[in-house]
């Protein structure tokens, strides 16, 4: 790779929520967008002057050497494979995919181009993750032996985003409307891959879903899905134990964790007022976070939405590039958070049985 990593963001939604143009390594080189308005807010943004209708269009510029895809999550598969055929490198907004069949077309896409890919996993990054994750390498909690993991993104009549996000400008549905919850597992999942590395492994699911709510898409949608609520109880390939949930129509919002380790527990702060806290044995709890901006350029040294995490993101895929290694959440981390979600929505919609989760890590041979 050249000294400076020159990228294509595509989509001016999520899109415009990161950093490239404030990595000293990273030139936007150009942006794609099918709606004018949001293409010239991404110009803008970032600071270039080339700008294309569609990815198709973006992926013959033989200057870019890496390609951002925000686009919507029925095409991340598609478009993060076109990205890779192409010879790209890859960083693609969660999740990998929707079925396990596309989670192996991505890998393979990733392994037979020789390229890098990595998920924008906000979880990884927000952080009581960086805190916990490193307590946990250091030998602090010893064994995670079980965490509580959820995401909650109330949809009901009256929140003030829902229409934005079941419904464009024009009236017309978005790809939102009617998704599955467990089909968005990544903001759960994350929070336990990405500490512990470990792979979860047996999962048993339950949903639920009004019968016909145009407020979640329930009953009526293109996903034939019936659930806004998803509960499961998941193991790990230790034997651990984890409690997942994705829901949309409740009245609770955010994105949160608990790990209870042999020798410690951490606790995120959550919307209905729990404080952050590390306890440990033996030792002072842990009540505030370092300032880990410091570790980030002195130009991306900035707050951000989802838990700060947005400019490390950024700087992991831009230099794990330029070093020529395998970012944080690689493709097979990526899956790792992604395939879970999806046994459980068919675990819930057979009424709960416990499923195997395939594995798709390298040695597998899947």
């Amino acid at each position: 790779m050249p000294d400076k990593v020159r990228i294509g963001v595509v989509g001016g939604g999520f899109g415009a929520a990161f950093q490239w143009h404030l990595h000293p390594n990273c030139i936007v080189e150009a942006v794609a967008e099918m709606r004018p308005e949001r293409r010239q807010r991404l110009l803008e943004l970032y600071g270039c002057e080339k700008a294309y209708a569609s990815l198709d269009e973006l992926l013959t510029d033989d200057r870019i050497d890496a390609v951002a895809v925000f686009s919507g999550v029925p095409d991340h598969a598609r478009h993060s494979i076109a990205v890779m055929d192409a010879g790209k490198h890859c960083i693609c907004a969660v999740p990998v995919a929707i079925t396990l069949d596309d989670c192996a077309a991505v890998i393979a896409a990733k392994e037979r181009n020789s390229v890098r890919y990595m998920m924008a996993e906000t979880s990884y990054y927000r952080w009581e993750t960086i805190l916990v994750r490193e307590l946990y390498e250091a030998g602090e909690f010893g064994d995670v032996l079980y965490s509580e993991v959820e995401y909650y993104h109330p949809v009901y009549d009256g929140h003030a985003e829902r229409k934005a996000l079941w419904w464009d400008p024009e009236g017309n549905r978005t790809w939102r409307y009617g998704f599955a919850p467990f089909l968005y597992p990544t903001h759960s999942t994350g929070f336990l891959v990405g500490v512990t590395r470990e792979r979860l492994t047996k999962i048993a699911a339950l949903g639920w879903g009004p019968s016909d709510d145009p407020g979640v898409g329930v009953g009526r949608n293109v996903y034939d899905n019936p659930f806004s609520v998803g509960a499961s109880l998941m193991q790990t390939d230790r034997g651990h134990l984890c409690r997942c949930n994705v829901m949309w129509g409740i009245h609770a919002h955010g994105e949160r964790a608990q790990w209870f380790g042999q020798y410690a527990a951490a606790y995120m702060p959550g919307c209905a007022g729990q404080p952050f806290v590390v306890q440990r044995n033996g030792k002072p709890d842990i009540t505030e976070l370092p300032d880990y901006l410091q570790r980030l350029p002195e130009s991306m040294r900035l707050q951000s939405g989802h838990g700060g995490s947005h400019p490390f993101l950024t700087n992991e895929f831009v230099n794990a590039l330029i070093e020529d290694r395998e970012p944080a959440v690689n493709v097979y981390e990526a899956v790792a958070m992604t395939a879970p979600g999806i046994v459980a929505h068919a675990s819930a919609l057979q009424g709960g049985p416990q499923l195997d989760v395939p594995s798709f890590d390298r040695h597998s041979g899947t």
